[in-house]
């Protein structure tokens, strides 16, 4: 089905992003099982809870920090290089999907991205350095340099709206799509999740590649229960050999 695509939108969850070394937040072992996820509303409240939030963060960023593109990412941005794919519509927070080649404005961060910050009042960005730093020197959490306002990771909190303009952009793709193929997401968290149902709804073909079984594989065209980066590995090999 790739092969034939031109609009193909590929949808990617935190399976794609394991085999680089970033742990799945809701796996057995994950963050979420050994810390309560902070809720945003309790993260407006208190400067206690603000702290603990970004303490927490900071060692999630060490991580993400560290990691590089997988196999996985490189075979999407090269099915975007040879005209198959035309959106990514990604639920990580990692950047890595920029960090292997392709151009921002064809990644939809739906769940923000966790490489920088912002001001929630102002929108300033603030990088993550500059946060740590604020925290060591103060002990205290971050707040904008320009405006005064709360600084917060670029990213999407539980209890959060989802962003509108990201969100109308990932089902303006999907609606558009010739394929959507979802790689290494469980398909649990919504309205994320309500995108491959939008592409099954629209009658555009879905594929599903996950290690485990998810919720919607009863509307896929093809499920694939394996290692996303192998797949895509042999996925290719027939389309590019050599």
């Amino acid at each position: 089905m790739v092969q034939r695509a031109r609009r193909a939108v590929v949808f990617t969850g935190a399976g794609i992003s394991t085999e680089c070394g970033i742990p799945d937040f809701r796996s057995p072992c994950g963050f979420w099982t050994r810390y309560k996820p902070i809720e945003y509303s309790a993260f407006l409240a208190s400067e206690d809870t603000r702290l603990e939030a970004w303490r927490r963060f900071l060692m999630i960023r060490d991580t993400i920090a560290k990691a590089e593109p997988g196999p996985s990412h490189k075979a999407v941005a090269r099915l975007m290089d040879m005209g198959h794919v035309s959106t990514v519509i990604t639920q990580n927070i990692d950047g890595l999907h920029a960090a292997a080649g392709i151009p921002a404005e064809r990644i939809i961060e739906i769940h923000g991205n966790g490489t920088y910050a912002r001001c929630l009042a102002c929108g300033q960005r603030h990088e993550i350095d500059w946060v740590r730093g604020v925290i060591d020197e103060t002990g205290r959490a971050p707040v904008c340099s320009a405006c005064g306002g709360i600084v917060k990771s670029a990213t999407i909190s539980f209890g959060q709206a989802m962003p509108e303009q990201q969100m109308a952009d990932a089902r303006a793709a999907t609606l558009d799509a010739d394929l959507f193929l979802s790689i290494g997401s469980s398909l649990q968290v919504f309205p994320a999740a309500g995108l491959p149902v939008l592409a099954s709804h629209n009658r555009t073909p879905l594929v599903i590649l996950n290690r485990e079984e998810t919720g919607l594989d009863g509307l896929a065209r093809l499920v694939i229960h394996a290692e996303a980066g192998p797949v895509l590995g042999a996925v290719m090999a027939r389309l590019a050999p050599g």
